[in-house]
């Protein structure tokens, strides 16, 4: 049995030792560079820790960091509003889907301050304020949220009649939950701020019962409707009203104005008549004789004509009713 030759052939070429120092140096240059750059969008900011302490916070855009692990970044969305919902779940962004799914009573469910029980859906919005905060202050930070923002508003609703939730204290319980669920977020230095919390549904729960509510909420809702209509029509009527009112008076002021500088001339100019008439009396009376007859007969704004009770000094054929003279006998003028 003849013996085999198991030695590896030989490579065309020599491998020297340098050559694979040479190798590892840029193998280890590239997986350096790879972990020495990030990028932060700009909706974010990033905290950088170094061996697990918290070195700085970056802006956004290209930085760059110590390679290996040594140094460490975490982007956090801190431009961007985001929300959670409670006692439903849309099928699409937003909060305007008809079709959402409100299969999440144990979020909803609550016991009002009349012992009432009422389906509260509501849905907040808040902004990381604090990135720091928020990556190293609270464990499960989702959680945290959801928690504290159902206990407040549970804690709200709790205090109230059912009525006043359904109806005129909606938005007072949105303004309060609002500062409330902020005021313990700082406490537990979560780092995020509350910009609005808004009630999306609050009906009692499905039944005889919910009919009834709906009724009672109809009612409220019409109501309101009235008297906004009625502070509408008086906020119309009332400024006409007082404009014409004005408008009367300062009518009114100018007539007895008038009345009153007529009223001074007249005096002014008997006066002056009865200066002129303590100088001359024959005179004078003369002229106001004169002057009462000429505006006597121009008072119709018309001629007119003096006769004297038989007639002789007019031509019997004069037609005295305005129009043109009768002809005389033979033509005669």
């Amino acid at each position: 049995m003849s013996a085999r030759d198991v030695t590896p052939p030989k490579l065309p070429f020599a491998i020297k030792p340098r050559f694979i120092i040479l190798f590892l140096i840029v193998v280890a240059v590239l997986g350096a560079a790879s972990t020495m750059v990030f990028v932060v969008d700009q909706s974010e900011r990033a905290v950088v820790t170094r061996f697990g302490a918290i070195d700085r916070t970056m802006p956004p855009g290209l930085h760059f960091k110590l390679p290996f692990g040594i140094e460490r970044n975490y982007n956090v969305r801190t431009e961007e509003v985001q929300h959670e919902l409670f006692g439903y779940r849309t099928r699409s962004a937003g909060y305007s889907d008809q079709e959402a799914d409100r299969s999440y009573p144990e979020e909803s469910i609550m016991l009002t301050g009349d012992l009432n029980i009422i389906d509260v859906e509501w849905s907040m919005q808040y902004r990381i304020r604090e990135p720091v905060k928020w990556l190293f202050e609270v464990e499960d930070q989702r959680k945290t949220i959801r928690d504290i923002s159902q206990s407040v508003v549970n804690q709200l609703v709790g205090d109230r009649a059912i009525l006043n939730v359904i109806g005129r204290e909606r938005t007072q319980i949105e303004e309060l939950a609002r500062d409330l669920m902020n005021e313990l977020y700082d406490s537990y230095n979560l780092g995020v701020n509350v910009t609005q919390v808004r009630l999306q549904n609050t009906v009692p729960p499905v039944g005889r019962v919910q009919d009834a509510f709906e009724d009672v909420n109809r009612a409220v809702q019409d109501m309101n409707r009235l008297i906004n209509e009625g502070r509408e029509q008086y906020n119309r009527e009332i400024p006409r009203i007082r404009g014409e009112a004005r408008e009367m008076i300062e009518v009114a002021r100018g007539r007895a104005e008038r009345r009153v500088n007529r009223a001074d001339g007249d005096v002014a100019r008997f006066n002056a008549v009865l200066a002129q008439y303590q100088n001359e009396p024959t005179t004078t009376r003369k002229r106001l004789y004169y002057e009462m007859i000429e505006n006597v007969f121009n008072a119709d704004g018309g001629e007119t004509v003096l006769i004297d009770s038989r007639l002789d000094n007019v031509l019997p054929f004069l037609n005295l009713s305005g129009g043109e003279p009768a002809a005389l006998p033979g033509g005669a003028q």
